[in-house]
């Protein structure tokens, strides 16, 4: 599966409508949510409306991830207990403040990985806290499960105390370390949401605004966005050259037996390698 990290959309995992026409979306990841689009009365459902779309899995042509509720709300334990299985790429975790959500939740993975004999299970950490902002850096390091990890906007200037603007001045500076600590971790970033449908002007020039501070990508809620997304984030001449080095140097490495190198100090191995691939693939 080509790994492209320039648009995440979320789908909610109670309606089987949009998790059938979800089968047709070009979004570089699909996401199935158990979070904010689920009210608690259907959870239930939607992970079993969830578990049962993975069971068809080569249907889909995008890269498979399922949002799982927050460590704080006490479900992720029966949220993986029913998605955990094959043909899952990954989970993207919300609202994840500190390295010992993490360690939690890395431990339920090994064990049903184990049990199932699966692969190991990507993990994309979603920064929505102040503790989280504070965090971002050593939970993007957390470990090789790490593959990217999102902004969350609305729970972080609801932590903060301040009210959602277009512009809002209280996240600009989140929104401007993160992509700096997963970058330095060395793991692609994703913007967060563009909440106003029918502003499609304010979503391009989000997605600029985006692409300017280093995001890789942008979350989306809906089918429309994504051609926009996807024509703001095409990678830039800069990124082409790095990934045809990441590429070159790697390839060099493996022929010689060895796995994990480094390109420029920064070590590489095989994720880096297959996303750069995927990148100049993209760009052909």
């Amino acid at each position: 599966m080509t790994q492209l990290f320039r648009s995440l959309i979320f789908v909610p995992g109670n309606n089987q409508r949009f998790l059938e026409k979800a089968k047709n979306l070009q979004a570089d990841i699909v996401c199935f949510d158990l979070e904010d689009s689920v009210p608690d009365n259907e959870k239930i459902n939607a992970r079993k409306l969830i578990k049962s779309a993975l069971k068809s899995r080569k249907t889909y042509t995008s890269s498979i991830f399922v949002r799982t509720n927050s460590p704080s709300s006490g479900k992720i334990p029966s949220d993986l207990k029913e998605i955990i299985q094959h043909g899952i790429d990954g989970i993207v975790i919300p609202k994840v403040n500190n390295i010992q959500e993490m360690k939690e939740i890395e431990k339920i993975l090994s064990k049903l990985e184990k049990i199932r004999k699966l692969k190991p299970i990507q993990i994309i950490p979603s920064i929505e806290s102040t503790e989280g902002v504070v965090n971002a850096y050593s939970i993007a390091s957390f470990g090789k499960r790490i593959s990217a990890m999102v902004f969350g906007v609305f729970d972080l200037l609801n932590d903060l105390g301040v009210e959602y603007t277009k512009d809002s001045e209280g996240a600009k500076y989140s929104r401007r370390k993160i992509p700096v600590d997963g970058r330095a971790a060395g793991i692609p970033v994703i913007d967060a949401i563009w909440q106003d449908l029918k502003d499609s002007k304010g979503l391009e020039r989000d997605c600029k605004i985006g692409k300017s501070l280093g995001y890789s990508g942008k979350s989306i809620i809906h089918p429309d966005q994504i051609s926009v997304v996807h024509k703001l984030f095409h990678p830039n001449k800069s990124e082409i050259l790095w990934a045809e080095k990441v590429c070159k140097i790697y390839s060099e490495s493996t022929k010689k037996g060895k796995g994990a190198t480094t390109v420029d100090g920064k070590m590489i191995d095989e994720v880096h390698f297959k996303q750069a691939k995927a990148l100049l693939e993209l760009v052909k």
